[in-house]
């Protein structure tokens, strides 16, 4: 399967190339949640977030830290939102998103308080996922 990601970073494919260094690449999405929402992609082809090296992985977020103000500024946004999905692309990327108001990447209506049975249920699953790995 060809990559998308990897035909842009390896100039294969135009695009919206906002930023590049040696590690990453800043892109407009082009289906944004709002206007100059961008994804901060590694240039090393990686399928899940989860799976970069600490060292990449602790670049990731230090760089977006380092683009939040400029984009920001760029934006009049408020903040710069960020969300990991990782479904639609099968690279690892970090979307910036502008947010200028509150609630303005989830409704509201699509959240409501969950049951204590529920939510106790969970809690203890989690938690012994967590004891399987000795953290």
């Amino acid at each position: 399967m060809i990559c998308k990601f990897c035909e842009i970073v390896d100039k294969k494919t135009e695009d919206y190339v906002i930023w590049e260094d040696e590690n990453f690449l800043l892109l407009l999405d082009i289906n944004p949640a709002k206007q100059g929402h961008c994804m901060l992609i590694p240039k090393e082809h990686i399928d899940n977030i989860f799976d970069m090296q600490r060292d990449l992985y602790d670049k990731l977020f230090r760089t977006a830290k380092k683009l939040e103000k400029p984009l920001r500024e760029a934006t009049n946004a408020k903040r710069i939102g960020m969300i990991i999905v990782g479904f639609n692309v099968p690279h690892a990327h970090l979307h910036l998103v502008p947010l200028h108001k509150p609630n303005e990447l989830f409704d509201p209506r699509l959240f409501s308080k969950g049951k204590h049975e529920e939510l106790v249920d969970i809690q203890n699953k989690i938690k012994t996922e967590i004891r399987k790995f000795n953290l």
